[in-house]
Formats: C-alpha cells, structure tokens, sequence
C-alpha cells in the first residue's frame, strides 16, 4: 500500500500570507500620515513660509494621483480580461520573462519610494547631498545609492528565482510595488468603489469558474500555473512555502486580491480623516477588519456550516491528493 499523509488543517504559511495581505493594505493606508508630513516638511522649509508650503505641497501630491473613475474602472477590467486571453493563448517562457522584467522595474521603483522615504522620515538631513548625474540630471545620493541596491536586489531575485528562498524577494519587491501603487491611484468615493469591485468579482467568477465551459480549462488558473511557459510562473503574486505540508507547493494570493481591497479601504481612511471620524466611528478600522477576515467566517457561522468548512477534507479516514505545488 502506498503512503499518502493528510495534509494539516492550517499551515503557518496561510496565516504568514494573510498577515502580508492585510499589512500591505493597512500599511499603503496608513502610508501618507506617516511619511508625507516629516518629507513635505523638509522638502520645502527653506523655501517659503509654511501656509505656501502646505499649498504647494498639495499640488504637487495631487498631480501625482491618478483618480479612478467609473468608466476607467470598467475598461481597466475589459483591457485586464483581454490580457489575460493573450497570456492564455501564447504564453511562453519569453513572455513570462516579459512580465518578469515589467516586475523587476516596478518592484524597483516601489522599493526605492518605500526605502528613500524611511530613511529620509528618521535622518532628514541625508538626502540634501546630491551630484549631477548624464541624462539622469541633479539627484541626490541618498537616492542613487538607494537605487542601486534596489537594482542588485531585483537582479538577485530574478536570477536567483527558482530557488527556494526566492519568494522572500519576489514578495518584499510586490509589496513595494503595491504600496506605490496605492499611493498613487484612489478612489474618489463610493459609487465608483462599487463599479470597481462589482467588476473584479465578475471578472474573478468568469476567468475561473466559468472559462472552462469555453476555453476547456480554467484561464486564470492555467495563467497562474504557468502551463505553457516552460515551468516559468508570472511573479504578480504573493506566495509562501507550506513549510508543514508534507506534499509542499506554496500557498499565494495575487496583486488583484490586494490591490482592489486596499483601493477601498485606502479611500475609508482619508474619509475619515478629512470628516475626522474617530477610530470606532470610522469605516477604516472595521473595513480593515472584514477584509481580514471576509465573509466566509460570518456565513459559515449563521449557516452552522463553520465547523464543517474548518474541517472539510481532513477527517482521518480521507487523504487528500497533491495539488501540484500551487493554491
């Protein structure tokens, strides 16, 4: 008889994964209160008197910002719907590595925000010393340095891939990338939050349930197992070992399941603090919070299902078959 070992109720992976999830997003809202006050304030002391500052301050911030709109929000799906199709259809080695570079930029440019303004939040001073670079102008050397081990450390990463401990890297470089990009994009209010979300849950449901009755197999699911890349997988994902799953694999979750949550939740926060709603009264808290824990928990509770969900599948008498390495 062959050996099969049932696999444990709760890996430690799974609540690893969860607690980078719900950081990511709390962490991006929480990002501007922390940071932009201490950088606002020396970036500009020395040029104009304070109710100037905070003027041009606000300017600048909000130049940077992309509003989302409702009609962004439905051609963002189609234009992602349609991607995926193509990643779907001609996926190759050469084109995951495609999708590995546009990575590796983003992940560098998120990582060098993200360093640069710790730093420049606890040693204000550091980044006045600054040299005249060819083509890349005045920059200071804080920066440069930054950007340099932010290079090395995506070339690692991307060399270094395969390896066992490459996840580290790959999610310490999305992680970046997705706090940059929710400082950088918002949503203006409710109406459109909803648009949003309505279409990534269609989007979801579509690309994974019912794509088989067209496609004959699960897009998304092809798509994040890389069937046809030539066992490259596309890097747009957190992931963790099961480092207490006898079959191994990883457990993950993608950019998409963090970064339209955390739109909405970045939103609950700047709402409360320009109404200067304090923390019960709020929506970011109890957002954070049913992000963090979902529905499934609330359902499976008023159903009496809950302890049926928590230990579906590893009653002693099944066995549960490998999964191929992936969640």
């Amino acid at each position: 008889m062959l050996y099969s070992p049932n696999r444990p109720i709760v890996d430690f992976s799974v609540v690893f994964l969860w607690l980078m999830a719900v950081g990511t997003i709390v962490c991006a809202s929480l990002w501007s209160e922390f940071i932009a006050n201490e950088q606002n304030d020396e970036r500009y002391n020395e040029l104009s008197p304070k109710e100037a500052n905070a003027r041009a301050v606000q300017d600048d911030a909000e130049k940077e910002i992309l509003d989302i709109t409702a009609k962004s929000a439905i051609v963002f799906v189609i234009t992602a719907s349609t991607f995926l199709v193509l990643l779907y259809l001609f996926m190759s080695s050469w084109f995951v590595w495609l999708l590995i570079v546009l990575f590796c930029i983003g992940g560098i440019e998120g990582m060098h925000t993200c360093i640069v303004a710790l730093i420049l939040r606890k040693w204000r001073n550091c980044g006045q010393r600054k040299v005249d670079l060819p083509l890349l102008g005045e920059i200071s050397v804080l920066s440069l340095a930054v950007l340099l081990f932010c290079l090395v450390f995506a070339i690692v990463w991307a060399a270094k891939r395969k390896a066992s401990y490459s996840w580290v890297g790959q999610d310490t470089l999305g992680i970046c990338l997705m706090i940059t990009v929710l400082q950088l994009a918002r949503l203006p209010n409710i109406k459109v939050a909803t648009v949003l979300l309505c279409c990534a849950f269609l989007y979801d449901i579509f690309w994974v349930f019912l794509s088989p009755f067209i496609f004959h197999d699960s897009v998304m699911i092809a798509v994040a197992r890389g069937d046809s890349s030539g066992g490259e997988s596309i890097p747009m994902l957190l992931r963790v070992p099961r480092l207490f799953d006898p079959w191994g694999g990883y457990d993950m979750i993608g950019f998409g399941d963090i970064l339209f949550p955390g739109l909405l939740v970045s939103f609950a926060f700047r709402y409360d603090k320009v109404n200067k709603k304090g923390a019960l009264r709020g929506y970011f808290i109890w957002l954070s919070i049913g992000y963090g824990f979902g529905l499934t928990v609330i359902l499976g509770l008023f159903r009496g299902e809950l302890k049926d969900l928590w230990n579906y599948g590893n009653e002693p008498s099944q066995s549960r078959e490998p999964s191929g390495g992936e969640a």
